[in-house]
């Protein structure tokens, strides 16, 4: 028979066998572990098909030996499964995600096998979110896409117009219009797969309209590159984006205060919601704006935010002064009246007139730049302080037209907010005598003005390229490659070793 690899279990471990054969809740263990796959898991990693043999072997009745070093195969098997499904296989730290996972409270699984059934046990240990079992039910529907006829083959080239890049417009023919219905109804964008086509219009145009706007890409119903390279997305392809997202559920602290702020980076959205029941209730929804991708970006963390300033100074980071704005002064020292600019020594003093000189005691380390409050101010006429060792804030920005783009990477690392004036009211919801009216005035004042908070609100800023919303799948570009990185991770993990022996 099996031999436990090398462990010993306490004498109060769950008992797996009834009158000497595997009872109801030996087999129920083996099923889950059997269908790990369904949480993005590897049953492999729980010795998952040996166990079911053995299990199935023993109903035929063992000796009591074999039947008590099955019983501790099978508790190993279960902590193993039910630590992945609580923790994740990945610490998050190892990968660039600062994340508190102290704040989430540990997670006992042998006092769970003790207490609830298999079952109860792994529902306990699974992330808490309505989110995470949508996911699951869209792993499975796109794992039985990865076979769908309408993949088998790439689609055609896109129309080339005399002048432009090539691209698809509604009026148009095209040799893929039979092939991309029939993709669109399988993703469910299109309601079936109609009669053949002779153009691109009707109901395909809107199914078009619908996968972008699923897909983070302007939904104007124009088939150009970037639609066309989604749309060759093969199915196998979205089951690992969900599998990895799952994986990130599991450690991502979505559910630490009654509530919280948090930033999608791969969406470019915020959401700021209350907790209920451990339920999410969004209260606010707004566009963001986050660090470039190719060398500013957003680190992904979570802290408590603690002050809101108004109307508040810009102090220009060190690395933007040497590598921006000081050369930017020399050759324009217009720039520095302009924009409201004054110097700061490490005592406080103030210098509102430009010389060489302290452009030189910038770069040496002695003055500081800073912007003063107005609406050329960087920062605009709010900011939202979390303290963390990155010094990223939330603000708000002149520059609102930027919120219009369909890809918004374009910080020095602080995220901009959309609507300010939303999300601090959220945040100022247990300081009745702060009303909206009071918010913009102060914003408008041109005074620089500290609030503490009454009670701090956790800020998260997460990295998911997955989502469900209104029953829909939604995916977003890898645009930091962080899902490239946990892929690389988990595949690079050290070997397990096995829970059975022969």
């Amino acid at each position: 028979m099996c031999l436990v690899a090398g462990r010993t279990l306490a004498a109060d471990a769950p008992a797996w066998f009834e009158a000497g054969r595997p009872g109801a809740q030996a087999q129920q263990a083996v099923q889950l572990l059997a269908d790990a796959a369904s949480h993005g898991l590897d049953p492999r990693d729980y010795d998952s098909a040996a166990l079911r043999q053995a299990v199935a072997r023993a109903q035929q009745g063992v000796p009591a030996e074999t039947a008590a070093r099955l019983e501790q195969a099978l508790t190993l098997a279960m902590q193993r499964y039910l630590g992945d499904l609580h923790d994740g296989r990945i610490d998050p730290r190892g990968i660039h995600h600062d994340f508190d996972v102290s704040r989430r409270g540990p997670f006992d699984a042998l006092q769970a096998l003790r207490t609830l059934s298999p079952d109860a046990a792994a529902r306990a240990a699974a992330p808490q979110l309505p989110l995470y079992e949508q996911l699951r039910e869209l792993l499975a529907r796109y794992r039985a896409l990865a076979g769908d006829a309408a993949w088998r083959k790439p689609l055609p080239s896109l129309p080339a117009p005399a002048r432009g890049a090539p691209k698809l417009e509604p009026g148009q023919d095209w040799a893929g219009l039979a092939q991309l219905a029939e993709r669109l109804a399988a993703l469910g964008d299109l309601p079936s797969t109609p009669a053949p086509l002779l153009r691109y219009e009707g109901e395909l145009v809107d199914a078009v309209r619908s996968f972008q706007r699923r897909h983070a890409l302007v939904s104007d119903g124009i088939i150009g590159a970037a639609t066309l390279a989604q749309l060759q997305v093969a199915p196998s392809a979205r089951v690992r984006q969900i599998e990895l997202m799952l994986e990130r559920l599991r450690w991502t602290p979505l559910l630490q205060g009654p509530r919280m702020v948090v930033v999608n980076i791969p969406e470019f959205v915020l959401r700021a919601y209350e907790v209920k029941g451990g339920r999410i209730h969004v209260q606010r929804e707004m566009r963001v704006i986050v660090g470039k991708a190719y060398d500013t970006r957003t680190p992904l963390f979570d802290e408590d935010m603690r002050f809101i300033e108004f109307s508040p100074y810009w102090n220009v980071p060190p690395s933007i002064a040497r590598g921006e704005t000081v050369p930017r002064l020399r050759r324009d020292p217009g720039y520095f009246a302009r924009e409201g600019f004054e110097f700061v020594a490490g005592d406080g003093r103030v210098q509102t007139t430009l010389t060489p000189q302290a452009l030189d005691a910038v770069l040496a380390g002695q003055l500081r730049i800073r912007q003063r409050p107005g609406e050329r101010n960087a920062l605009g006429d709010i900011k939202f302080v979390f303290p963390n060792r990155d010094h990223i804030y939330l603000h708000h920005t002149p520059s609102t037209q930027l919120f219009e783009r369909a890809r918004r990477d374009f910080s020095h690392g602080c995220i901009r907010v959309e609507q300010p004036v939303a999300l601090a009211t959220f945040v100022l919801q247990g300081m009745p005598d702060w009303s909206e009216s009071r918010i913009r005035e102060a914003m408008a004042a041109g005074r620089s003005n500290t609030l503490r908070l009454a009670e701090p609100v956790p800020v998260l800023i997460a990295y998911g390229t997955t989502l469900v919303k209104g029953g829909s799948a939604y995916f977003f570009d890898d645009i930091y490659g962080l899902d490239r990185v946990l892929d690389a991770a988990l595949r690079q993990r050290p070997t397990r070793p096995p829970i059975m022996q022969p």
